[in-house]
């Protein structure tokens, strides 16, 4: 059996590696070729193209990355029209997948998307552009369901897998050999998030750092060219003292270990949540895609934890209200408030339990629906 990929970036390949997990639970032999992460690539999966290429956000970014997007695209389409694999699955990445997953599914191929585009949170027009695309969705929300069969696009809830990856946890975990009082800071995996995010995190950590002198600073940095970048900046004179620490390895730890986190948006506010870490959530944009999301914009979170809640669980400071001063001032808030951290895990603990579910299963079931039972 051959099973088509494409992930677009960490979260994606997080994802892909359960999917890869279920399908093989019972097909071994099958074989997954693509656009992949190291994690999907460590089971076996092939990649023809390196996942990065793919880690694009924003209006004017994705601009000027579109004529090698659309070359990659056309390449992946040819590959799979000549030799059709079996199933082709989009693994998050809606708006390189949908495309290829429109002429495959006309070519006869079933596609799946794992991860329903987010309609719900804003670019609703779009939902008869994926019914054309995917014979089905795997969604990792329950929201989710109504707002797809509603407009004929079959639909399988299978929970997240962050909630069977990520433990219960119980006490903030140490990092490494170091005590103290830890503080971490997420900018994003992707270099145009860095961009937007790196220097201002570590202003905000000089100004934590002049407020609670004890405070360690924890960064996880897979990649190892934002990993340079970001050192490069905290060689600066302004920041080169301060107790920051990079670790070369996914966020999970990092957030598991820290008594509060700053978080760019995105699936690590999701595993902050799940492991209990209290989290100040912002994020900024380009100006022209800030003002064209929110010309599209649905929900009134940008936040997952406050999407799934549908209340402000965790504060959202976005654009141009994230600045140093305000940041600081939220994060320290946090860290002199026992109480408010307690309220926020309790609501952590509620989201965990609306997520539960066997996803690996769900993918299981998804998957031979869509492959075995498709008209």
């Amino acid at each position: 059996m051959r099973i088509g990929v494409v992930a677009g970036e960490a979260s994606g390949d997080l994802l892909g590696e359960s999917f890869m997990r279920a399908v093989r639970s019972r097909y071994p032999d099958a074989c997954f070729e693509g656009i992949a992460g190291p994690r999907m690539m460590a089971l076996g999966a092939q990649s023809y193209y390196p996942m990065e290429a793919l880690a694009v956000r924003g209006y004017w970014e994705v601009l000027q990355a579109l004529p090698r997007l659309l070359w990659i695209r056309y390449q992946l389409r040819q590959r799979f029209l000549r030799n059709p694999p079996d199933c082709f699955v989009g693994i998050d990445a809606p708006d390189f997948n949908l495309g290829l997953e429109k002429t495959l599914k006309q070519a006869g191929i079933p596609t799946l998307q794992l991860v329903a585009p987010t309609v719900w949170a804003w670019r609703a027009d779009r939902l008869p552009k994926i019914r054309d695309a995917v014979t089905a969705i795997l969604s990792i929300f329950p929201f989710e369901k109504p707002i797809f069969e509603q407009a004929g696009i079959p639909l399988t809830y299978v929970g997240h897998p962050l909630v069977q990856r990520l433990p219960v946890p119980h006490g903030r975990a140490m990092l490494a050999a170091h005590q103290g009082t830890w503080v971490g800071l997420l900018p994003g995996s992707r270099r145009s998030e860095l961009d937007f995010h790196g220097r201002l995190f570590l202003e905000v950590a000089r100004r934590i750092h002049a407020r609670f002198p004890t405070v360690r600073f924890a960064v996880p940095l897979v990649n190892p060219v934002t990993r340079v970048q970001f050192q490069r900046w905290l060689a600066e004179p302004e920041f080169c003292t301060l107790p920051v620490h990079i670790f070369h390895e996914d966020g999970a730890r990092v957030l598991a270990a820290s008594e509060v986190a700053l978080v760019a948006s995105g699936t690590a506010t999701l595993e902050a949540a799940l492991l209990e870490c209290p989290t100040v959530l912002t994020y900024r944009l380009s100006g022209l895609t800030a003002w064209l999301v929110r010309r599209k914009r649905v929900s009134s979170f940008v936040g997952l934890p406050n999407i799934i809640m549908g209340r402000e669980v965790i504060p959202e400071i976005l654009q141009e209200q994230a600045t140093p001063e305000r940041l600081s001032d939220e994060l320290a808030e946090l860290l002199e408030d026992a109480g408010r951290r307690e309220a926020m895990r309790q609501a952590f603990r509620e989201l965990r339990e609306s997520l539960r579910a066997d996803s690996e299963a769900g993918m299981l079931a998804g998957f031979e629906q869509v492959c075995f039972h498709a008209s």
